[in-house]
């Protein structure tokens, strides 16, 4: 099923459901916890995906699996999946499903040595094959719909994307994510969004590229150059989880909502409370650091004037009292303009 858009460009459906707007929050391991997922929906963006699970924990029962998997306050809700065995991934689908999921999303993207070193991820593009089984194994297990992201393919020599797209539809994916690089690429160079035009050319399926989106025009060029109907925004949003939300609304011919310096604060603030409600102190406190550092440099790219000891109190002290005061004192108005 397909409806037109505000804008007049194609959106498609993803198993029945339409996502809010053509730009989503991409799934990165260690940072969109469901605190992130959760401003990110609030301020528009299509679909916000979470961390990649591993399939064999959430079935085990690990609570960080678990926290990992959660979605609550998040509709619809996206849960990543990565794994080599369709055992595990079935049963770790219909363990997410039965949590709330309402799309599962298989990663065989991802680049990390610990995880292709598993053959999951990016390695399954090494065995077309077993890949394909993998999804028919996922979709014979849920009533949800099954999203598969992607790269470009291993290396240069095998960009075999366009072949598993096709046959991952056919064996029942709603949707095909493919992110710009090959896995050997990494996150090296600049991702290539015409490369990913012969996975459209593949079939009429729902597309979304992925890769170095972190303004609306590029967004835009991206959509041009790949023909994909989504695109999906990632190391961008850390830090500014409100930015897949304004790039969908411009996508669409709207003015994205103001957001203040205050209000950045305020969101920065309750991200880090929300992951110490989530984890608990300790955990919450160790995961938020990398948040942290990103709002602080989004405080410096809003004007502000840098405070060197504000932000090293943010990032090292193990007091959220101390953090939160910290935060206040990067994101003050008071210093603003002077690091023009």
């Amino acid at each position: 099923m397909e409806t037109a858009s505000n804008s007049g460009e194609r959106e498609a459906s993803i198993g029945g459901l339409l996502p809010a707007s053509r730009a989503f929050l991409a799934p990165m391991s260690g940072v969109t916890d469901l605190a992130m997922r959760r401003i990110a929906a609030r301020f528009g963006a299509g679909l916000v995906v979470s961390e990649m699970v591993a399939s064999d924990e959430l079935v085990r029962g690990s609570e960080e699996a678990r926290l990992r998997a959660e979605g609550a306050g998040v509709t619809p809700h996206v849960v990543q999946l990565a794994g080599c065995e369709a055992r595990w991934l079935a049963e770790a689908a219909q363990v997410a499903e039965a949590s709330g999921a309402d799309i599962v999303d298989i990663n065989m993207g991802c680049p990390a040595k610990r995880v292709v070193g598993g053959w999951a991820g990016s390695a399954l593009m090494r065995d077309l094959d077993h890949a394909v089984g993998l999804v028919e194994a996922v979709v014979a297990a849920v009533k949800v719909p099954v999203t598969v992201k992607m790269r470009l393919g291993w290396d240069d020599a095998s960009r075999n994307a366009p072949e598993l797209a096709r046959r991952a539809v056919v064996a029942g994916a709603a949707a095909i994510t493919v992110h710009g690089r090959t896995r050997q690429q990494f996150y090296k160079g600049q991702a290539d969004w015409a490369a990913i035009r012969p996975v459209r050319a593949a079939g009429t399926f729902p597309l979304v590229a992925n890769g170095d989106i972190a303004t609306l025009e590029q967004a835009q060029s991206c959509l041009e150059r790949s023909g994909a109907d989504y695109v999906m925004v990632g190391r961008a949003a850390m830090g500014r989880p409100w930015l897949p939300g304004a790039i969908g609304a411009a996508l669409a011919g709207r003015e994205p909502a103001e957001v203040s310096l205050a209000a950045k604060h305020d969101i920065a603030r309750e991200h880090y409370e929300s992951l110490l409600s989530l984890m608990g102190r300790e955990s919450g406190v160790r995961h938020a650091r990398k948040h942290l550092a990103a709002y602080a440099d989004e405080a410096l790219a809003s004007g502000l004037e840098p405070d060197e000891n504000a932000r090293r109190e943010l990032l090292t002290t193990t007091e959220p009292a101390r953090a939160i005061a910290a935060l206040g004192q990067l994101f003050s108005t008071d210093r603003l303009g002077a690091a023009a």
